[in-house]
């Protein structure tokens, strides 16, 4: 049935966001939370962890995370008009910071972005300088992120307990088992 879910779609759904997830507070905890916000007030370019292995990780976790609720979401004829989305919006986007980043650090930022692939990763090559992560900052950076996810990952639960239940003529089933067969889900 077109918008309906399953087991294996929230599985592989899960799997997408908590991987898109950690990319992105990789790179939250590596740049810091300022690259959150859409400024010319860069201090510096940050090279080393996630972003030696890709010039865009917390856009790379963006993507998985919108390829994971879709697929949650059952509506799969979506995926490509969600890639064709993205690809155009963070285009932009990048194209833009790509434009300041090279403004602010000139020949620095040519060679990282010469170097390092925009969306593809791939290990960096040679050795790699340590840089600093800032682990709890990143957590709570992220904390309303969490909560948009809880809500979306509920109202998916919800439908899908509408479709299976009510549509089969159990409706007194599709309220009554309640948060706790929300938790056992996972």
């Amino acid at each position: 049935m077109p918008g309906s879910t399953s087991p294996f779609r929230w599985e592989v759904g899960l799997a997408l966001i908590v991987i898109g997830e950690a990319i992105r507070l990789a790179g939250v905890a590596a740049a810091g939370t300022v690259t959150r916000r859409r400024s010319r007030n860069v201090q510096r370019l940050v090279t080393y962890g996630i972003f030696a292995w890709a010039r865009n990780p917390l856009y790379i976790g963006n993507f998985l995370i919108w390829l994971g609720f879709v697929t949650i979401s059952g509506v799969l004829w979506f995926l490509p008009i969600a890639v064709l989305l993205f690809a155009v919006e963070y285009e932009l986007i990048v194209r833009y910071e790509e434009g300041v980043l090279e403004s602010i650090f000139g020949r620095e930022y040519l060679d990282y972005k010469n170097e390092t692939p925009r969306w593809i990763p791939r290990p960096p090559k040679g050795e790699q300088a340590p840089g600093e992560y800032h682990w709890g900052e990143a957590f709570r950076s992220e904390i309303s992120t969490f909560l948009q996810y809880a809500v979306l990952l509920l109202a998916f639960w919800i439908k899908s307990q509408i479709m299976e239940g009510c549509v089969a003529g159990r409706f007194s089933r599709c309220f009554a088992w309640g948060a706790g067969g929300f938790i056992k889900t996972f």
